[in-house]
């Protein structure tokens, strides 16, 4: 059973309980089965799935159609205006952001983190593989391509590594996953900046790949000595091995709720009013470095009235009510402090006669 088959049939199960204890404010009655078309990140989609799935029950009225295409896709329909919202991990670039036919606002949704992921049969917890972000760089540069590499040896004296090929795997797809791991081994290689640099596509050297973080983990389970990047809910739910990062302050950080917060709270003040920034590689003790936000990306003045109206309320949910499902998925809640900022640019969202007559 696939992941995205789960989290639409038991996300309202683990979920429900919660919502039938808690219950949630309606929003304004709409239309008999509007229906919001989404697409995008598959980084975001468990938690999306689990937020719509509670957000229809208490708008029975709406439905949200949201497919996890990958944040490259989804923002190619955006700015074909094919859907209502995009999900991506990777914010717009200015050239993409004069490309589009208007202007988009970025709402982070959820903090979450990428891990490296790996197929050792012989080294299962509680032993845990070690590596820096240069190691993991040379890995997909293409330049480390045995596990009992010296490189990898020196940082693991307490394991035995196998002398077998790496097979670093990525995705096929654009990919805000992919982003958010290209942009990290950008701040940490230079080798890595000059040669490949970040985005959510990337020409790779070497390696496998695979549509979508579910296509990458199904890859790296069946590939013994596969390497590969994948969002964290992903792991922990296909029950893969992942690596602790060493971290700017020289520690080794496993991706938890509490190091991907200290990352969203140290990057704090130089997040951009529009909220296009990077929290990997984030400064201070503690924070996990392959930490980031995930957007859901819309048009500041949708064409339809009812349309608009509903795409605000169900951001604004996620921003206050939806928060409380986070940690169950793996993900970490959004800061008081950026919430409040989301918030006040939410208004900002309305047809342009509306947004005139305000």
């Amino acid at each position: 059973m696939t992941l995205k088959y789960r989290m639409r049939v038991t996300g309202a199960i683990a979920i429900g309980a919660i919502f039938l204890c808690t219950g949630i404010a309606s929003a304004e009655v709409r239309p008999k089965k509007l229906l919001l078309n989404a697409s995008g990140s598959t980084f975001i989609f468990p938690i999306e799935s689990a937020w719509s799935n509670v957000y229809e029950k208490s708008n029975p009225n709406l439905r949200i159609n949201y497919q996890p295409i990958g944040s490259g896709g989804g923002i190619g329909q955006l700015m074909q205006q094919m859907t209502d919202f995009a999900g991506s991990d990777a914010p717009l670039t200015d050239a993409q952001l004069a490309k589009a036919p208007a202007r988009i606002l970025h709402f982070p949704a959820a903090l979450g983190a990428d891990v490296v992921a790996y197929n050792l049969p012989k080294i299962v917890p509680p032993a845990r593989l070690r590596l820096t972000g240069p190691v993991v760089a040379d890995i997909f540069r293409g330049k480390i391509t045995k596990w009992n590499d010296p490189a990898i040896a020196v940082l693991n004296p307490a394991l035995k590594l196998p002398a077998i090929d790496v097979v670093a795997c990525h995705r096929s797809d654009g990919s805000g996953t992919t982003y958010i791991f290209t942009d990290y081994l950008s701040k940490v290689s230079p080798d890595w900046e000059k040669e490949i640099g970040k985005g959510t596509s990337v020409k790779w050297p070497v390696g496998a790949e695979a549509n979508g973080n579910q296509g990458v983990t199904d890859l790296l389970t069946h590939t013994p000595g596969a390497i590969a990047y994948v969002e964290q809910t992903y792991a922990v739910e296909a029950k893969l091995a992942f690596a602790q990062i060493q971290n700017s302050a020289g520690e080794w950080i496993d991706p938890d709720l509490k190091s991907i917060t200290i990352a969203a709270n140290d990057s704090m003040n130089d997040l951009p009013a529009d909220f296009r920034g990077s929290i990997t590689n984030a400064p201070g003790a503690g924070a996990y470095p392959l930490s980031s936000y995930t957007y859901f990306l819309v048009y500041e003045h949708p064409r339809d009235l009812a349309k608009a109206a509903a795409t605000r309320d169900f951001i604004g949910w996620v921003l206050r009510d939806g928060q409380t499902y986070s940690m169950q998925l793996h993900y970490a809640p959004l800061p008081e402090a950026i919430i409040k900022r989301e918030e006040a640019q939410l208004d900002l969202i309305a047809p342009p006669a509306q947004a005139r007559a305000r």
